[in-house]
């Protein structure tokens, strides 16, 4: 596994109004993210256990929370290797989430390197959820799905690193 330091990656903006956007340079193939974008297997890797199909025109479910039903997202788009947009249709945990469209754009370097940029369009300062979001947003995206597509492991929600890094969240 190649470990990518700070210098490969590029800061997060959470700029009033402006939707959650990140940029991580991936030490990994535009292909190889994209498939971690779309492969059910790889998504419950680096995010949470899902079904469906991530392709275009494709339904993905998370059951995200224990109790609650699962998020449905709709597959808008899936162009590989350059981009994946999703519109979140249900989402009874988190009601701001509902119509926003997390987007996935996969720009190759090299052959061995891409720089991914995720934008949740919709994720702004309007949304009550908007901080705690992209904080997860920031470590599924720039930690998780990097790690993954580097050859390493992902941390998905809630396995232990995940749950570390809420907990010190909490604690700062």
């Amino acid at each position: 596994m190649t470990t990518t330091n700070t210098t490969n990656t590029t800061n997060t903006s959470m700029l009033p109004n402006t939707n959650y956007r990140t940029t991580v340079r991936i030490d990994a193939s535009a292909d190889a993210v994209f498939g971690a974008i779309t492969s059910t297997e790889a998504l419950a890797a680096w995010w949470s256990p899902v079904s469906g199909s991530g392709l275009a025109g494709g339904e993905l479910r998370f059951p995200m929370v224990a109790d609650q039903p699962p998020l449905l997202i709709a597959v808008d788009e899936a162009l590989r290797p350059s981009l994946v947009r999703w519109t979140v249709r249900e989402c009874t945990f988190m009601n701001d989430w509902v119509g926003t469209q997390p987007t996935f754009t996969i720009t190759p370097l090299d052959p061995a390197t891409c720089e991914l940029t995720f934008e949740h369009v919709g994720l702004n300062d309007e949304l009550e959820c908007k901080d705690y979001c992209g904080r997860s947003w920031d470590h599924f995206v720039r930690t998780s799905l990097r790690e993954l597509a580097e050859g390493g492991p992902g941390a998905p929600n809630r396995s232990p690193r995940d749950l570390a890094r809420r907990a010190a969240e909490e604690q700062a």
